[in-house]
């Protein structure tokens, strides 16, 4: 798989969906530009999750990497691209050994404790947040721009070679395009997409706003 491209990043969650189809709302999500997809599922039961987990899989048809939050075992059983994992999670060595050196493995960053002790090795890129205030994710911290900038610059330090590092939760379009400018290499949406009336159209939004950033 070619360089992980980590700019417009979709996050599927079965609660924030507007009750529709998660296999298609990734594919209009992949028509209007995100480059990454990841399913995060908190309340299904595991077998509920695993056939979501296939029909996603199915109707990307390999055009993006497509992720599991959390959990190995149904990253595994429906030939997923990789994980993205919490500092609670399985250990992110662990998940590199079931999931093999192909695989793409992301951290979630919210403290500067987390970004001073993550594991360095085996590691494809961290998501940085909450940054801006949302419903989307449980955040008890907003860390803003400058937060966001002061724990990238942390992680980044501790990497010998560059890495993606992202930002999520509560994040418009100003907010897309601050954190661009800022040096996020991508931003991760939840309802800024996916509670959107069209998915495809929102997509594009960002992906404009995002290259517009980065040529600025």
């Amino acid at each position: 798989m070619s360089k992980l491209d980590l700019s417009l990043y979709g996050i599927l969650d079965p609660k924030r969906c507007l009750g529709r189809a998660l296999d298609e709302l990734a594919d209009a999500a992949i028509s209007g530009g995100c480059t990454l997809l990841q399913l995060r599922d908190k309340e299904s039961s595991t077998r509920e999750m695993l056939a979501c987990a296939k029909s996603i899989k199915t109707a990307i048809r390999g055009r993006v990497p497509f992720l599991i939050n959390d959990r190995v075992d149904v990253a595994l059983a429906c030939g997923a691209d990789g994980v993205h994992i919490g500092q609670d999670d399985m250990p992110m060595a662990a998940a590199r050994q079931l999931l093999g050196a192909d695989a793409t493995i992301g951290l979630s960053i919210k403290t500067r404790q987390d970004a001073m002790q993550f594991p360095r090795e085996g590691l494809d890129y961290v998501c940085i947040g909450g940054v801006f205030e949302t419903q989307s994710k449980d955040n008890p911290v907003s860390i803003g721009i400058d937060g966001w900038t002061e724990l990238a610059a942390l992680c980044r330090g501790r990497m010998s070679t560059p890495f993606p590092v992202g930002a999520i939760a509560g994040i418009d379009h100003k907010g897309a395009s601050d954190l661009i400018r800022a040096g996020a290499d991508g931003v991760a949406l939840i309802s800024a997409i996916f509670m959107q009336a069209d998915v495809k159209a929102s997509a594009m939004k960002f992906k404009k706003v995002i290259q517009e950033a980065q040529s600025s």
